[in-house]
């Protein structure tokens, strides 16, 4: 990381043309990952990313730029660069860096590098070995082992200098169950901020069979019926509509944009009643969460909406500006080729009080959607199409037998108004997600939801 005095020098040149603030972001990043297909080890690609960006904001207007040289010649020279980019007011600003140090509550209990490779790839193996062995129906398997070690330094003009380490560990498994010229999936991408440990308290075993289920149960299901009926959203990555149809529309991204549905409704009512949404990057080793921002800003325990009403949305720096309103600890990037924005990190609805049982119970006829897949979402309008990634039929308040092939097709706005009973078994489930300012480790959780009426796709 550089030194005070670099760091001094880099922001007063950024600042030498009257911007309002600057800020210069360090990053030392080593990247690992290890891939298995067809039994066999295809990749062991290591890494490491080590650059600097520099940003300046004339009024609401940013201007951001990037180097892998962190030589002075070099920084000082991007920094002149944005600089130029505009002309201020005249308004001179001083700064007088201040060092702040926050205890990461994400403890690292065993380094990667105190693992050998051969215990890596052991593990990955059990992990294929269990999926191909459940069933003579799985005809592929597909494992990434990924570690991170991200290390970041952060200095600007409002007297900031801080820094922060953060370390990852993720392994992504699908199983592919064939059947004449049908295929289906079952996957799980457990992750957290954790070192080796993270790996050493998985059953590997119970990983790859818990795929290899998921995709022979699907393959021998039968079509899902079509309409508009009830559904019971399961918990865990469930939480990936509320996320994608939802949550991005409550980023001052786009709030500040006037691009989102949510922008004018700050304490008003946009959910049922029971409905309580949070985005919290304190939980401590939680796959979504940090200890600072990537504006240097300490994370938060952010209430989006309580019992059904709007009360914050998530802000950076710059989007505060812009609606009047102070950061919310929600600026992250990729890396450092990326300008922050607001970002989710661990987004969630929180429990309720409802049973599982009940739920189920109320419905004479629709579906439980276990586990959802992927989808699409129209920015702006909250328009979603979800494939339901494990399904089953609901009959007479039962759940009656597994079907393939479900998508949920809706609006998040107002699926927010129709989710009627909230259960009590809160989970999460770890994933990436990507905007304009790149792709980082989110987490989406909730428990199970019932929703009065949704539009099912089926093939029935």
């Amino acid at each position: 990381m550089l030194n005070q005095r670099l760091l001094e020098k880099v922001l007063e040149m950024a600042l030498s043309n009257g911007a309002d603030f600057a800020e210069i972001f360090i990053e030392d990043t080593f990247n690992s990952s290890i891939q298995l297909l067809d039994r066999q080890i295809k990749k062991a690609i290591e890494g490491e990313d080590y650059g600097a960006g520099i940003r300046i904001f004339y009024g609401i207007k940013a201007i951001y730029a990037f180097t892998n040289d962190l030589s002075e010649k070099s920084l000082l020279a991007a920094a002149d660069a944005v600089s130029k980019a505009d002309i201020g007011k005249g308004n001179i600003v001083t700064f007088d860096l201040q060092k702040k140090d926050l205890d990461s509550p994400h403890k690292i209990e065993i380094p990667f590098n105190s693992i050998t490779k051969k215990e890596k790839i052991d593990f990955i193996q059990k992990v294929d070995k269990a999926a191909r062995n459940y069933s003579d129906l799985i005809s592929q398997v597909n494992v990434t082992y990924t570690e991170k070690e991200q290390k970041i330094q952060i200095a600007n003009s409002d007297d900031l200098l801080t820094d922060d380490t953060r370390t990852y560990a993720r392994i992504y498994v699908s199983s592919i169950a064939s059947k004449g010229n049908e295929m289906q999936t079952g996957s799980e991408g457990p992750g957290a901020q954790r070192g080796y440990e993270f790996f050493q308290k998985l059953n590997p075993e119970e990983l790859g069979r818990k795929t290899a289920k998921q995709a022979v149960t699907m393959i021998l299901a039968d079509y899902a019926p079509s309409g508009k009926f009830p559904v019971v959203i399961g918990n865990g990555f469930g939480g990936v509509i509320f996320h994608e149809a939802c949550g991005h529309a409550l980023e001052t991204t786009s709030v500040a944009k006037g691009a989102s549905v949510f922008a004018d409704k700050m304490g008003k009512q946009i959910a049922n009643q029971c409905v309580t949404a949070i985005d919290d990057g304190t939980i401590p080793n939680a796959w979504g969460s940090t200890t600072i921002d990537d504006e240097g800003n300490p994370t938060q325990k952010t209430v989006l909406i309580k019992n059904g009403i709007l009360k914050s949305f998530m802000i950076d720096h710059l989007g505060g500006i812009k609606i009047g309103t102070k950061s919310t600890g929600s600026g992250r990037r990729q890396s450092y080729k990326f300008a922050p924005t607001s970002r989710m990190r661990n987004t969630y609805i929180a429990a309720g009080n409802d049973n599982f049982d009940d739920m189920i119970a109320s419905i004479d006829f629709g579906l439980y959607a276990k586990k959802m897949g992927g989808g699409s979402v129209q920015p702006g309008t909250g328009d979603f199409n979800f494939a339901v990634a494990e399904g089953y039929l609901i009959e007479n308040g039962k759940i009656t037998k597994p079907v393939r092939g479900a998508t949920l097709i809706g609006n998040g706005a107002k699926i927010l108004h129709k989710i009627s009973m909230v259960g009590k078994e809160l989970k999460f489930a770890e994933g990436m997600c990507g905007s304009v300012s790149g792709s980082v480790p989110t987490c989406v959780g909730e428990p199970p939801i019932k929703v009065d009426e949704i539009v099912v796709g089926g093939r029935k």
